[in-house]
């Protein structure tokens, strides 16, 4: 543990990616569902909003990373220019934040294999999942790069293939489905549920943007952060558009959705209802591929957080250590023990 650096490993085409898929998590994939019976059609003008804040607020932190490059991200310039305290609240509040995000997708990936394998068993599936990617984070962060870098090329594929063949479905109606542009306002109007139904969709909103600061972290390990970072940052609005409110339109478009299931991906259970068991399954593995580089980034981003809350002095000075290949083995395994409790209490 002699060398106290963290390694720039980290490629543009890693940055661009990891920014690009970042945003497309299990809050995504299956807390959509339960945002669009809380709110209706209405659900596209609350991801439109929280789009326009995050994106406010990740250009500032783009920024900051540009001009200072921390692992430390946010909770490092807290610490620098607002004090101590500040970098304490903030860098122990995102660790435990992700560490129960971690523990979520870990879940997730349980429940999402349901759909396939209704009897399985969920703590030994967590317990495989969280060692394999235990291993993957404690390797080199070029493997966490790469492994990210496909994760989300398969999310960004899947989700313009949706965008492509939903506008199919919806343009031509082959088979004589019940798509149409009405069901926008057909079912109880845009505002469905009211002002209060608007609001409380916000919840599941700011949770379906968490990941997009992971930018900010990855830019002390990133060769280049002076090109890397502006180019993911200046792609933000068009993630919002494409990802969340284009695809999630066409949903809605595609299936009343008053009658969606919250048990299940909104994207698996239209298609499922469709008729087209197919799309479903392709968006149930997409929906598994998305929780699992979830998980990937937040074992990532709470053992670099806790290595940067060493360096300031605010966590135990063992989290500090490095290995030979750049990586904070000390602060990921303690990451990995506190997330080992979802184990626990899936069993």
């Amino acid at each position: 543990m002699e060398n106290q650096h963290l390694k720039h490993s980290l490629s543009t085409r890693h940055i661009l990616m990891i920014a690009l898929g970042s945003a497309i998590g299990t809050g995504f994939f299956f807390g959509t569902g339960a945002s669009i019976k809380l709110t209706g059609p209405a659900i596209l003008l609350s991801y439109a909003i929280g789009g326009i804040l995050m994106y406010i607020i990740v250009r500032a932190l783009g920024e900051m990373a540009v001009s200072e490059p921390s692992s430390g991200s946010f909770s490092y310039y807290a610490y620098k220019y607002i004090g101590n305290y500040a970098g304490f609240i903030s860098g122990w509040n995102y660790w435990f934040n992700y560490i129960i995000v971690c523990m979520l997708e870990l879940t997730a990936t349980s429940i999402f294999l349901d759909y396939w394998f209704p009897h399985t068993i969920h703590w030994l599936i967590t317990l495989g999942v969280m060692g394999l990617f235990m291993l993957i984070n404690l390797l080199h962060v070029r493997w966490f790069g790469e492994f990210e870098f496909w994760f989300a090329g398969i999310k960004v594929s899947t989700v313009i293939i949706l965008i492509l063949f939903g506008l199919y479905i919806l343009l031509l109606n082959p088979a004589g489905h019940s798509a149409s542009l009405r069901n926008l306002w057909q079912y109880g109007g845009f505002f469905a549920h009211g002002l209060s139904g608007f609001l409380f969709s916000f919840v599941v909103v700011v949770f379906s943007f968490g990941g997009s600061e992971l930018v900010g972290i990855t830019a002390g390990e990133t060769a280049n952060p002076g090109r890397s970072i502006p180019l993911a940052i200046n792609g933000t609005i068009l993630r919002i558009m494409l990802f969340y409110i284009a695809t999630l339109g066409i949903v809605i478009c595609l299936y009343p959705w008053n009658k969606i299931n919250t048990n299940f991906s909104p994207f698996v259970d239209v298609f499922q209802q469709m008729g087209i068991p197919r799309a479903a399954s392709l968006m149930n593995l997409v929906a598994i591929s998305a929780a699992l580089s979830s998980l990937n980034s937040g074992i990532y981003g709470t053992g670099r957080m806790l290595y940067n809350l060493s360096q300031q002095g605010n966590a135990p000075s063992f989290l500090g250590k490095v290995n030979h290949k750049g990586v904070p083995v000390s602060a990921v395994m303690f990451s990995m023990l506190c997330i080992a409790i979802s184990v626990l209490l899936n069993y």
